[in-house]
C-alpha cells in the first residue's frame, strides 16, 4: 500500500486505525485522537507509516494495572475496616507509605466472625484460629509494609499463573486456590473473607468445586478483574474473550447477578482505557450517560467535592458494591490526573479501602501506565512482578 500524507494537514488528521493498526489516510475527518495514538502506537516522524502495537506498551499496561492493585491493597492494609477515621488519622497520621499493622485495632469486628470447620481438608484458618472471637485484633496483624492481604496474594499468585501459562487456566487455577487456602500458614493473614469460608462450607457438603460460590455482593469480587483483564489482552486475548475468562473465573468464588453486573461495568471501562482513551473522558461519558450499573447518580459534580464530603454522606466506606464501587469511580475521576493523591484519600477513609484500593490501582495503572505510580510504591511492595 502506498500512503500519501501530503494533504495539507497535521499528520495526526491522516490517520486511519484497523484493529491494532493505524495508517494514513486523505480524508478530512479526525479517526482517533493524538492522545490516543500517543498512547497506544510508537510513531517515527521520518516515515509515512504507523508500527503496529507495540508489545511494551501492552506489557506496561498489564504490569502496571496488576501493580496499581497490590499497591492500593498493600498501602490501605494497616488501615483496613477503620470506619472511625478520626481513630484513623489519630494513629497513623496522614499513610503516604507503606507501614507495618499496629497491635491494636479499634474497630476491628473480627470478635464477631467465625468459621467451624477444624477438619484438615476444610481448616482455613489454622493458627490463626485463636484470634477469631478476640476485641481489637488487627486483621492483618502478621504482615509486613509492604505486603498484601490474603485477597491481594491471590491476586499476585493469579498473575503470575497466568503469565507463566500465557493464559488462564481454571482447573489449574482452582488448584493453587485451595493450596493457598488450606495453607495459612503460609499467607499468614489472620483475616479470611467471608466469601472463602462460604466455599469451603459448601465444599465441606460435597458440592463440585466449581459450584461452591456464594452469592457475593462485596467489591473484593472486582479486585481481579482488571489486573486479569489487562494480563491476557497482552498475552493475545481479544476483548469477547478476557472479558469472558475474566468473569468465569471471579464466579468461581463469587457467584450472583450482583457481581456479574459490577464486572461488565469495569470490563467496559476497561477495554476502552485497553484502546488509549483517557480516564477522565471515559468516566465522565458514562457517568453522564448513566449507562453502567453502579456507577448512577450524580458522580460528576460529586466529583467537585473533597472525600470528606462524599465518603460517609453519600457513599458507605463499606464492602458492598452499592456504594465500595461508585466511591471508586468517584475518587478515579477526581484523582484522574493525581493517583498518587488519589490512593492515599482512598486509604484515609477508611472502611474496605483495601477492596477499593486494589480497583481504583488497577484503574490508575491500566490508563496511566507505571508511571502513575511513585518509585518508592513500586519498589516497595513486597510481591514481585513475573515481567
Amino acid at each position: 500500500m502506498e500512503l500519501n500524507t501530503q494533504v495539507g494537514h497535521s499528520i495526526w488528521d491522516n490517520l486511519c486505525r484497523i484493529g491494532n493498526f493505524a495508517y494514513l489516510y486523505s480524508g478530512d475527518s479526525i479517526i482517533l485522537s493524538k492522545r490516543q495514538i500517543a498512547d497506544t502506537l510508537f510513531f517515527h516522524e521520518k516515515f509515512d507509516y504507523f508500527f503496529p502495537m507495540d508489545t511494551t506498551i501492552s506489557k506496561n499496561k498489564a504490569q502496571a494495572t496488576a501493580l496499581g492493585a497490590l499497591i492500593g491493597d498493600a498501602l490501605a492494609m494497616p488501615a483496613h475496616w477503620y470506619y472511625n477515621t478520626k481513630a484513623l488519622r489519630e494513629q497513623f497520621g496522614r499513610i503516604t507509605t507503606y507501614m507495618n499493622p499496629p497491635e491494636n485495632h479499634p474497630d476491628s469486628i473480627l470478635w464477631r466472625s467465625e468459621y467451624p470447620l477444624t477438619d484438615q481438608e476444610f481448616d482455613i484458618l489454622g493458627d490463626q484460629r485463636r484470634f477469631w472471637g478476640k476485641n481489637h485484633v488487627h486483621y492483618h496483624q502478621f504482615l509486613q509494609a509492604g505486603e498484601n492481604t490474603l485477597t491481594g496474594k491471590l491476586l499476585g499468585k493469579l498473575i503470575e499463573q497466568v503469565t507463566e501459562r500465557k493464559d488462564y487456566d481454571p482447573e489449574c487455577w482452582i488448584q493453587t486456590y485451595l493450596q493457598i487456602l488450606r495453607n495459612p500458614g503460609e499467607h499468614r493473614d489472620t483475616y479470611v473473607e467471608e466469601c472463602h469460608r462460604g466455599f469451603f462450607m459448601n465444599l465441606a457438603r460435597g458440592k463440585n468445586v466449581k459450584s461452591c460460590a456464594i452469592q457475593e455482593k462485596h467489591i473484593g469480587g472486582m479486585v481481579p478483574v482488571l489486573p486479569l483483564y489487562a494480563v491476557l489482552r497482552h498475552e493475545g486475548q481479544d476483548h469477547q474473550s478476557a472479558s469472558q475468562r475474566v468473569l468465569d473465573h471471579v464466579s468461581l468464588t463469587h457467584g450472583g447477578p450482583a457481581i456479574e453486573k459490577a464486572g461488565q461495568t469495569l470490563l467496559t471501562i476497561a477495554e476502552e482505557l485497553w484502546d488509549g482513551a483517557d480516564l477522565a473522558d471515559t468516566l465522565t461519558n458514562h457517568f453522564q450517560k448513566q449507562d453502567l450499573a453502579y456507577l448512577q447518580g450524580p458522580l460528576v459534580r460529586l466529583s467537585k467535592l473533597s472525600p470528606e464530603n462524599v465518603f460517609g454522606r453519600h457513599f458507605s466506606t463499606a464492602c458492598y458494591l452499592d456504594h465500595a464501587l461508585p466511591g471508586v469511580a468517584y475518587l478515579a475521576l477526581r484523582y484522574a490526573d493525581n493517583p498518587e493523591t488519589g490512593l492515599i484519600e482512598n486509604t484515609m477513609a477508611g472502611g474496605d479501602n483495601c477492596g477499593r484500593g486494589a480497583v481504583l490501582g488497577a484503574l490508575f495503572g491500566l490508563a496511566q501506565g507505571l508511571q502513575a505510580f511513585p518509585t518508592r510504591w513500586v519498589d516497595g511492595l513486597l510481591w514481585k512482578s513475573p515481567w
